[in-house]
């Protein structure tokens, strides 16, 4: 394993445990040289799903896409990494679990979306405001109003 930060090819792990879900192992690492710390995940191998996008094209799931739509969807949060690396796990095993070989993107973004709602509302808004195209303000206050009519539903 080469350290991200120095490219130094070896290290020692420090930490090892089984995600929640236990389809995965998290391993802590520190690198020999520098010393600095990094995570890395262990997956097992599985037939590729593919995702069919809202042209028709096909590429392969890619876990680090969502990750990083929802990196920038609750940047200035208090939302852990771990949390949302959690959160793309789940959808991720869901998928694992209802789609053999192809799954269309829209499925993937509602997903993604409903999980996120649960976590965090104004992330929520961002995230399903660019996947959803939001057109204009209307649909922001739409969506917002729905978001506190069930907070206060539920309270």
């Amino acid at each position: 394993m080469k350290c991200p930060y120095c490219n130094y090819n070896q290290d020692k792990v420090i930490d090892s445990r089984e995600t929640m879900e236990g389809t995965s192992v998290r391993r802590r690492r520190e690198c020999i040289n520098c010393g600095k710390r990094y995570t890395t995940y262990e997956y097992i191998e599985k037939i590729p799903l593919m995702v069919i996008k809202k042209d028709g094209r096909r590429e392969p799931f890619n876990r680090s896409k969502i990750l990083s739509g929802l990196l920038k969807a609750c940047e200035k949060r208090p939302i852990s990494i771990d949390k949302l690396e959690s959160l793309v796990s789940e959808v991720e095993m869901i998928l694992q679990k209802k789609f053999d070989r192809e799954v269309e993107s829209r499925y993937i973004g509602e997903l993604v979306i409903d999980k996120l709602s649960k976590l965090d509302d104004v992330a929520y808004v961002r995230f399903a405001s660019v996947y959803r195209q939001f057109k204009d303000v209307s649909q922001f206050v739409k969506e917002s109003r729905e978001i506190l009519s069930k907070r206060f539903q539920s309270s």
